[in-house]
């Protein structure tokens, strides 16, 4: 009989991380993934943070240069091209299994086991929802989750998707899912990326699936959210029903 869980551990998985001025956290994202003993290589994307975050990082690959990379960026070229570079890299080094999550504990290294079940079952992509049955948020103020829930609602009405959790940035992608996707029509840097990523799974006629997962506002370091990325949001979801995706 085949031990599923050895199976799944022998596949190539990659987390790819995006930082700026995580300092604080990366550390402790690096040990809580590796202490999962899944597997699991991370790469950072590291936006030449000036607080120090790149030179931490460096010091973790040195310590663990099979399991932990580094990708340093000349400065603050947005959370979508971040993503993008990552998905490129893990491309081209034949990982199977692509995660993206941020580095704040905002979500759970846990539930990576759960993510990468579901696309071993053979969806092509799993999202980890807040919205969905199951899922949660906690420590938000009221008035953030009521932007949030409606802003989810309008990206449902305006592109006609089933998908509860479109701005979800916790998600596993299967390597045919990203092979599929034209990854240079998406030139998007904030929530409307991660808008768009989940837009083209549905528009590629691949299959996804909503895993609940408990969000959790980040307690260290500074959000990055701000209104320029909303209103790209707002505005990019009527330009992704034209694009080449």
């Amino acid at each position: 009989m085949v031990n599923f869980a050895s199976t799944e551990s022998m596949v190539k998985s990659l987390i790819v991380i995006p930082t700026y001025n995580e300092r604080e956290t990366v550390q402790m994202m690096a040990d809580a993934i590796l202490s999962l003993n899944q597997g699991f290589t991370i790469l950072f994307v590291d936006d030449n943070s000036p607080d120090g975050t790149g030179e931490l990082i460096k010091g973790l690959t040195t310590k663990h240069p099979e399991q932990i990379h580094l990708l340093a960026r000349t400065g603050k070229l947005g959370l979508g091209t971040a993503y993008i570079e990552g998905f490129r890299w893990a491309l081209s080094r034949d990982y199977e299994f692509i995660f993206e999550m941020d580095c704040d504990f905002s979500h759970d290294p846990n539930d990576l086991i759960r993510l990468q079940k579901a696309c071993s079952s053979g969806i092509d992509l799993a999202i980890g929802s807040r919205y969905c049955q199951g899922g949660r948020i906690e420590n938000w103020p009221f008035s953030r989750w009521l932007l949030s829930y409606f802003a989810n609602l309008y990206v449902r009405l305006v592109l006609l998707i089933g998908i509860k959790d479109s701005t979800a940035g916790f998600k596993c992608y299967t390597r045919k899912a990203l092979s599929t996707i034209n990854l240079d029509g998406n030139n998007f840097k904030g929530y409307a990326f991660q808008i768009c990523m989940k837009y083209a799974v549905i528009k590629n006629g691949l299959s996804f699936t909503e895993v609940p997962i408990v969000f959790k506002d980040r307690e260290l370091g500074v959000s990055k959210m701000s209104s320029g990325i909303f209103k790209e949001a707002l505005l990019g979801v009527w330009k992704m029903r034209k694009m080449s995706l």
